[in-house]
């Protein structure tokens, strides 16, 4: 009732000063005191392809509390495989709990092996009673480096605990080594997850890397670069074995700071107009960029990946926004550059944010397929790379605090390149598309803020034999569009304000691997209001809808979920298969 009475009294009230929603914020523990036990805290996503069963062997490798560990460096400790259960494993997957309990902002965390990020995840905000979670990851991708002894294992948490903010994060993380054959596996939506990513199709192997390498940095402030504004670069010498057959490229990115919410950030000229004291600045649009000797190999727009402090942190509870417990990782298909990179010498590759501001946090992954049964192969670029054409407009029309931007980007880009190893001479084609669209509106005097995005992305990789015919093709085609509303009113008091909040995103994915294909929808639509003093919620209502629905070749997966104030209300699951459109 109220939240309608809200919405009525925005067409009659308009605060003297506008915002720079969405915000971050915490929720205060007197908001929280209908909680009477610790909660469980979510993340909807496909089951992973073990999940049924058993693993050979549980290894915890990592136990710390993250307490005032602000501008401290990272926790590490030492990594060896179980000497009971060595390699080769069919899969391996990560375990990642934690439980806190306090009032605390939500804290991103990285996990690194040897420097080489194998999660990007982020907390989410306690209540007093507390709370808990567990993430669980396929990392069988990285198989070559877990069977590696004497490596750093690195979790980075900065948190801050005083006075007001008292919530410790409890974590443990665990690593789950399985030597069976997933496809016994009873639930056939586990089968397609065991035959793709690791099936040999023609000469491009599925198998994991042989080898991976770290684009990092040295770890005393976490191994992930961070980007403080457009201008900064950071880069790292490697030197590519020179019997490298494929090459690719695994991107880890998250935004934090002043471009936390980058999808909504209004022009430079629309803040210095109005003499604002905000930072969010430079637009709505932003790439992430990958370079190798100074030429670019490929970009992404990140999916925008909202954290649990985000918009309205009484969305996400107890099921947090999509990615937030596991943030994506992006793969650029390098093949088509060895001809440049098998020279024995050290080449640099790059990482960079345009329009980016502080600040976001970002480093890389090599994945290397040798071929083991020569010192040296050949490539060469069979085309002369041109430069990955983009095209950026942007719309500026306001009055004051009311105005629109708009902004229009595409990119295209497309490398070819062939390799001669001792299996045969194959070429590899890497092509990317993404069309971008962004709006943002004020309205009532800059109270009023409405946010659209919509962004369309095509990967594709294919690869043929001397003759011409296609070996393999990889195809991946993701939308991924967020709207977010907010609204300023006044508060019951005259040190608070009263934001009615309105949020939904989705990502739709169709992928293509050989001749396995499937498709995820997953989406959800979030609408309540909060109260609010400086940055923390004191009371409010929420509710959020979430669908999930995974089909592919093998087996359908579907969740549905229903969340209000704080309680989970709804959650239906089936394998039967249903509409993914």
């Amino acid at each position: 009732m109220y939240g309608v009475l809200l919405l009525l009294l925005l067409f009659f009230t308009n605060p003297a000063s506008p915002s720079s929603f969405p915000d971050r914020f915490t929720k205060s523990l007197s908001a929280n005191l209908l909680k009477h036990k610790s909660q469980e805290y979510l993340e909807l996503g496909h089951p992973l392809p073990f999940d049924q069963l058993t693993p050979s062997c549980s290894h915890r490798v990592l136990r710390h509390s993250f307490a005032n560990t602000m501008n401290s460096p990272p926790f590490s400790t030492g990594y060896s495989p179980p000497s009971d259960c060595p390699s080769p494993w069919s899969h391996i997957g990560l375990e990642f709990s934690a439980k806190c309990k306090g009032e605390q902002y939500d804290r991103i965390v990285g996990l690194w092996l040897g420097g080489a990020e194998l999660l990007r995840t982020s907390t989410a905000e306690p209540t007093e009673k507390g709370i808990f979670w567990k993430v669980r990851k396929d990392i069988t991708r990285y198989s070559s480096l877990l069977a590696r002894c004497r490596l750093n294992l690195t979790m980075m948490l900065e948190n801050v605990v005083d006075h007001v903010y008292t919530g410790v994060y409890h974590v443990e993380v665990h690593f789950l080594y399985y030597n069976q054959n997933v496809a016994v596996a009873l639930n056939p939506v586990m089968r397609v997850a065991s035959i793709i990513p690791y099936q040999n199709l023609g000469t491009v192997a599925y198998e994991p890397a042989d080898l991976i390498l770290p684009i990092s940095d040295n770890g005393d402030k976490g191994c992930w670069f961070r980007i403080e504004r457009e201008s900064d670069f950071h880069s790292k010498e490697i030197r590519i074995p020179r019997n490298t057959r494929r090459l690719v490229l695994e991107l880890y990115v998250s935004f934090h700071g002043n471009d936390e919410f980058w999808y909504s950030n209004p022009p430079n000229l629309y803040i210095t107009t109005n003499n604002l004291a905000t930072g969010r600045g430079n637009g709505a649009y932003r790439e992430v960029f990958v370079t190798v000797d100074g030429e670019m190999v490929g970009s992404e727009v990140p999916f925008p990946v909202v954290f649990t402090g985000g918009i309205n942190p009484l969305f996400w509870e107890p099921v947090v926004a999509i990615g937030a417990f596991d943030l994506p990782s992006y793969d650029l298909e390098l093949t088509p550059f060895l001809e440049k990179l098998l020279d024995g010498k050290a080449h640099s590759f790059g990482i960079g944010v345009a329009d980016g501001i502080s600040y976001w946090l970002v480093d890389a992954n090599l994945h290397i397929w040798l071929d083991h049964r020569s010192k040296k192969v050949k490539a060469k670029s069979s085309v002369l790379p041109l430069p990955p054409a983009i095209e950026v407009n942007r719309g500026t029309q306001f009055k004051q605090l009311d105005g629109v931007f708009k902004i229009r980007a595409e990119r295209s880009s497309e490398f070819v390149g062939w390799v001669k190893s001792s299996s045969g001479n194959y070429t590899t084609t890497f092509s990317q598309r993404y069309n971008f669209k962004s709006s943002i509106r004020f309205a009532k005097n800059g109270t009023y803020k409405l946010v659209k995005q919509k962004v369309k992305a095509k990967r594709e990789v294919k690869v043929e034999n001397e003759k011409g015919a296609v070996v393999l093709r990889t195809r991946v085609r993701r939308r991924y569009p967020i709207n977010v509303i907010t609204a300023t009113l006044p508060g019951s008091h005259k040190d608070t304000y009263v934001l009615v909040t309105n949020m939904s995103h989705s990502m739709k994915e169709k992928s293509l691997h050989g001749d396995y294909s499937s498709q995820v929808y997953n989406s959800q639509d979030s609408r309540g209001w909060m109260e609010v003093k400086d940055h923390s919620v004191l009371s409010g209502t929420a509710n959020t809808e979430q669908s999930f629905r995974y089909s592919g070749e093998f087996g359908c997966y579907s969740r549905t979920v229903g969340t209000s104030d704080g309680n989970l209300i709804r959650d239906n699951s089936t394998f039967r298969c249903l509409s993914v459109s």
